[in-house]
Order: structure tokens, then C-alpha cells, then sequence
């Protein structure tokens, strides 16, 4: 095993069904990282109980993300592809960087204002602290690279002031991360309301395009895509409808914002959605037939999980035995 290899991590949640904006802005980039880097990415279930799962189902998306990981173009040879829960270090180190995360800071954390206004019946102190979870899944492998969205950069931050601070206090324990946002990476939009980012819990189905929906369901929710009155097709601020779209369509066909106008230029906004909802299922076609086949193989998901779990479990038991005695806990 290369040591010299820098690390990657990160994981995605095993709550509701992934959207494109999943996809695009998160997984499709993961794999570009593999033949260079030691990369670890992480289903995150710990995260995924901040609010109530039916556990049948949690179960089963957890499967579910790791096959999606893999149909996605992770290879389980070149990747570390485990599930969180698996490996205990994260919750140990999670509860030990609670000690050294400010209450104020995780009171600054958007996602949980965001988070306790669409759960005011259940705003838990897991809800409030997973911030310092989030650091420990990064900090536990000595990660030099996360990959993040826009809206992810928050946390990275907060993970990097509390390694810098244990640093300061024990001398030299953790590599602190650095954000990658990759020029590709797109803020994807909700379909009906282009102003707020798609989300997979939006109980509009018609707002939300699913990795793993039918090329039917695809193509219905982008002829009722949200555009405006003007019928031109313009990447501009003020025309969010149809500057989504174009985002969209410029990630699965490759095509300048340039092109796009031209291409559609002179034309209706019908021609121009049919040709999204187009470009769309076509570009997940592979990913839904791999994740078919892949999801009806629940053994060797199982033994993915397992091997990932104890080559991820090696890493964090190097990292969790100097912490340990940086801080006293005796052997």
C-alpha cells in the first residue's frame, strides 16, 4: 500500500433517494480521484438518525447508497467503500471533538437552523452536534482533501478550526483538511422553485429528479419545469428556471452556456426541456442499469462493506491511538 498517497474522504447520507444534484455535484466527481489518492468514502449512517428513520428503510438505502457509489464508476478495488457505522472510531472521535467544538460555533451552522425549522418537533443534540461528527469522519483518516458542495463548505471550516485547535493544545495529531470545490461541481435547483437547491426531502416530487427515476418520470418533470414568460434561452441571474436548466444541460452533455444559447436559439422553452429531460435520462441510463444489477446482489454488498470496514477500521486505529494518548485516556 502506496503511503505516500495523499487521502480523500467523504460520505453521503442514506436518507431519501439521491437527485441528480447528488450526482452532479457530489459522486460523479469521486471516482477522478482514485488512481492518485488513498480515498475513503463513507455511507453515513450516524448522520442519517439527526432525524427519525423508519429502520426497515434505512437498511435498505444504506445498501442501496453503497451499490449507487459503486454504479457510479467507484471501483471497490481502487476505493476504501464502507459503511460509518461499522467503523467505531467515528463515533469515539465524534464525542471527542464535541470537548473541542465551541457552542457558539455550532450555533453558526446554517444547516442546523435550516434543519430544526423543518424539524421543530425533534431539534436533538445529535441535530446540533454533528458538525463535530463531520469533522472526525475527515480528521479520523488524516484526510488532505474533501470533496464538498457549496453548501458543505461551512462544515469543512468548522473541521479545520477544531484540528487546528487540538494541534495547538497536544502538538501535531491531525492533517487538516483542505476543501476541494472542482470547477464542474453545480449547485443543481429544485425544478419548481429555481431560487431554493434541489433537495431529496422536498415532498414535491415534480421539483426533485431522482438518480434513479424512469426516463418517463424524467422526462414528465422536466416539461413541468418552472421557467419564466420570456421564451429565450438565456444563462442569466434573472432567468433562474431556465439558468438551472441550462446547468443541468450543460453537466450531461458537456456544451458551453454559449452553445446552449445557440443551439436553442429562435426556439420554445418545449423544445429546450424535451431536450434536458433528454440529455439527463440518457446520461443516467448506465447508472440505473449498473445499480440494477448491482442492488440484486446483496452478498457481494455485504462483502464490500466488510472488506471496506476493516481496511477504513486499520486507518482509524492509528489515528485514534495517538489521540488517545494525547489526551490522556489510558491504554
Amino acid at each position: 500500500m502506496n503511503q505516500d498517497k495523499k487521502t480523500v474522504f467523504s460520505g453521503v447520507q442514506p436518507s431519501g433517494n439521491l437527485t441528480i444534484g447528488n450526482y452532479l455535484g457530489a459522486i460523479k466527481n469521486f471516482s477522478r480521484f482514485s488512481d492518485e489518492y488513498k480515498t475513503f468514502y463513507c455511507v453515513v449512517d450516524l448522520h442519517a438518525i439527526t432525524v427519525r428513520q423508519v429502520p426497515a428503510e434505512l437498511r435498505r438505502r444504506t445498501y442501496e447508497t453503497l451499490a449507487l457509489y459503486m454504479a457510479c464508476g467507484l471501483d471497490e478495488k481502487k476505493n476504501t467503500l464502507f459503511v460509518q457505522s461499522h467503523v467505531p472510531g467515528h463515533a469515539e472521535l465524534g464525542w471527542i471533538l464535541d470537548c473541542y467544538t465551541m457552542f457558539g460555533e455550532l450555533s453558526r451552522m446554517t444547516q442546523f437552523k435550516d434543519k430544526s425549522q423543518k424539524h421543530s418537533e425533534n431539534i436533538n443534540a445529535g441535530l446540533f452536534t454533528y458538525p463535530a461528527l463531520m469533522a472526525a469522519d475527515m480528521l479520523l483518516y488524516q484526510t488532505d482533501l474533501v470533496p464538498v458542495g457549496i453548501d458543505q463548505k461551512q462544515h469543512l471550516e468548522l473541521a479545520r478550526d477544531v484540528a487546528m485547535r487540538f494541534n495547538q493544545i497536544y502538538g501535531d495529531t491531525f492533517t487538516v483538511p483542505e476543501g476541494y470545490i472542482s470547477p464542474d461541481t453545480m449547485k443543481i435547483m429544485s425544478l419548481a422553485e429555481p431560487t431554493a437547491k434541489m433537495s431529496k426531502s422536498d415532498p414535491n416530487q415534480n421539483a426533485v429528479v431522482y438518480i434513479l427515476d424512469s426516463k418517463d418520470d424524467i422526462m414528465r418533470k422536466f416539461k413541468k419545469a418552472v421557467t419564466d414568460s420570456e421564451a429565450e434561452v438565456r444563462y442569466s441571474e434573472d432567468k433562474p428556471g431556465v439558468s438551472n436548466l441550462m446547468t443541468i444541460y450543460r453537466a450531461f452533455t458537456g456544451k458551453s452556456f454559449e452553445d446552449i444559447e445557440a443551439e436553442f436559439a429562435g426556439k420554445g422553452y418545449g423544445d429546450f426541456k424535451l431536450a434536458v429531460g433528454e440529455a439527463c435520462a440518457d446520461g443516467l441510463a448506465p447508472v440505473r442499469e449498473e445499480f440494477a444489477r448491482l442492488i440484486a446482489d446483496k452478498a457481494h454488498l455485504e462483502a464490500v462493506m466488510k472488506a471496506g470496514a476493516e481496511e477504513a477500521s486499520y486507518y482509524a486505529r492509528r489515528t485514534m491511538s495517538k489521540v488517545r494518548r494525547k489526551i490522556g485516556f489510558v491504554n
